[in-house]
């Protein structure tokens, strides 16, 4: 699986873009704020229909217009597709595959896999819990169409218990209809406790050997789901919950407040790692989901590096570089220092000025032709 070619039309700081993308490594570098970023979450959007940083579509629009496409071809399995979004201000997205229109997200998904690693997945384990929900939902949506269907009733159904709720407080004859959005909470949400469980196990036979050696055989980490309720106690502590959620006009317990911990030992990572083993982890857990993700499509996966070289030392650097050579990644940075000094291999380059990108790969292996001496 790898990405061919991208096309942008008034997207963002875009008026007009087209690239062509080498199978191996893809470099785009820059000053900050040029516009490398934008390319990566366009990507993203073709894969998922979301933003990876939560962007609304009219936030992502170029500034005076009303509308914004995105054509991404993919190959896949010898067969070549076409993606197109179409992005509106006041109106949902339009999506199309190989030119036909499609009506739910889900058909979208498995058509490209897309892992994206940016300096904020590096604070995965020391932010909120919302942030390791975000993280699993948005690999499993790409792994697995039930799961999302499930997952999306069961976000449908939280709106509308939480409205019910709002309007209970003010006539109390509206909690017996409670019992019906109950019924289809604990059907939904049983089924994401459970495929969020076994997604954490595939995850766990991954990570350990991973973070073994990244940390040279000091450490090993174990990932621990935390659901915030069981399969078995859903119901009970629903109900036991009801006139407190009434107080709060919210749902207080189910899947939507579940967490994950890491664990080195018996040391939560998460309140007591440094700064360096949080971050580490978290570099074992994202090449862990690329593993996964290769387990489970019997395919490789699109990967997308945001500008996390830099926030990286040597050691990760290199085990990072050294562990994605066999995949299509596309990575941002300010230089091209990081790529010199560890001899990576750069198949591709594009220098990102902005919002105008131009291959740059005459002057730059010149320019790494002189600074290793020709020792390539």
């Amino acid at each position: 699986m790898y990405i061919k070619t991208l096309e942008l039309k008034d997207y963002r700081n875009y008026d007009h873009l087209f690239m062509e993308f080498h199978n191996g490594v893809n470099i785009l570098y820059g000053d900050n704020a040029q516009g490398k970023t934008n390319i990566l979450e366009s990507i993203y959007i073709c894969g998922t229909t979301k933003s990876h940083k939560g962007s609304k579509d009219k936030e992502i629009i170029k500034m005076n217009k009303d509308e914004s496409h995105i054509r991404l071809f993919v190959e896949r399995d010898n067969v070549t597709h076409k993606i197109d979004m179409h992005l509106k201000k006041n109106k949902p997205k339009g999506v199309a595959i190989d030119g036909i229109p499609i009506k739910k997200s889900s058909e979208l998904f498995g058509i490209i896999n897309i892992v994206f690693f940016s300096p904020e997945d590096l604070s995965i384990i020391k932010n909120g819990p919302s942030e390791r929900r975000r993280f699993i939902d948005l690999e499993l949506c790409q792994l697995d169409k039930v799961y999302l269907y499930n997952l999306t009733n069961y976000n449908k159904i939280i709106n509308q218990r939480n409205n019910l709720l709002k309007q209970i407080s003010f006539n109390r004859k509206l909690l017996d209809t409670l019992n019906i959005w109950d019924m289809q909470l604990i059907e939904y949400g049983t089924k994401v406790i459970e495929r969020r469980d076994l997604f954490i196990q595939q995850l766990n036979e991954i990570v350990y050997e991973i973070h073994k050696r990244l940390s040279g055989e000091k450490e090993e980490l174990i990932l621990q789901y935390e659901p915030n309720v069981s399969v078995t106690d859903f119901k009970e502590k629903l109900t036991s919950s009801i006139d407190r959620d009434i107080t709060l006009k919210m749902t207080n317990v189910g899947p939507h407040r579940d967490d994950m911990s890491f664990l080195n030992g018996t040391i939560d990572i998460r309140k007591y790692g440094s700064q360096g083993q949080q971050r580490t982890s978290a570099l074992s857990l994202k090449l862990a989901e690329i593993e996964l993700v290769k387990r489970i499509t019997k395919d490789k996966p699109i990967l997308l590096l945001d500008d996390v070289l830099s926030e990286l030392d040597r050691k990760r650097q290199n085990y990072l570089l050294n562990n994605i050579n066999d995949i299509q990644t596309i990575i941002t940075c300010t230089g091209l220092e990081e790529f010199i000094t560890n001899r990576m291999n750069c198949d591709t380059i594009y220098h990102v000025v902005e919002g105008t990108v131009t291959n740059d790969n005459t002057f730059t292996l010149d320019f790494i032709h002189r600074k290793t001496g020709g020792n390539l």
